[in-house]
């Protein structure tokens, strides 16, 4: 039946995810409209168009023993010089990310699979620009703020044109957001 290119990632909502968005191809990010706004969870991945009734039965299951979380993201960082990216760091609903992220490519479901990198959460909004751009991401976006409530995650698609589309939306088992953690707490939250 043939490959796809599917990627599992937590949207950034509106406003915040268009802003994002326009900035990155404003910085001459020539993928940027065709990559919504997004804190990855599973990566670029190659399967099989047949496997994707069990990816999306594993995908529900994780989301069944998820629950929202706050998720909060603050300031520039970059991933210079082994890889040409600069992104929005997660400040609050990274430990619920890696949990997440684990679930997805955990080795007894069916898109388990080694990363090239150690996890590391984050927004990116410039990507194999020159430098000077690159910079200019990076200075721009030091005071960038935005947080919301993070009750799910979706499964994604490369099209041939190189766009990312939706396939479907996995919201968590649980309805309740749990309340923001106080300064000693933060980064206590779990996604279950």
């Amino acid at each position: 039946m043939g490959t796809v290119t599917i990627g599992v990632s937590i949207a950034v909502p509106e406003p915040h995810g268009s802003q994002l968005q326009q900035l990155r191809a404003g910085f001459g990010d020539a993928a940027a409209h065709g990559i919504p706004t997004h804190v990855t969870l599973l990566p670029p991945t190659g399967v099989e168009t047949e496997d994707l009734p069990a990816i999306e039965a594993h995908l529900s299951e994780v989301a069944a023993n998820g629950r929202p979380f706050p998720m909060r993201l603050r300031g520039t960082g970059t991933f210079r010089p082994l890889s040409p990216v600069v992104f929005v760091q997660v400040v609050e609903g990274a430990e619920a990310c890696t949990w997440l992220q684990k679930q997805v490519r955990d080795a007894s479901g069916p898109v388990a699979r080694e990363l090239p990198f150690p996890y590391h959460p984050h927004v990116t909004v410039a990507h194999g620009i020159e430098e000077a751009a690159m910079d200019r991401a990076f200075e721009e976006l030091a005071d960038y703020e935005a947080e919301w409530p993070c009750t799910g995650f979706a499964l994604y698609e490369q099209g041939a044109d190189g766009v990312w589309r939706k396939l479907r939306e996995f919201t968590f088992g649980s309805p309740v957001v749990p309340p923001q953690c106080g300064p000693a707490d933060r980064g206590s939250v779990s996604a279950r």
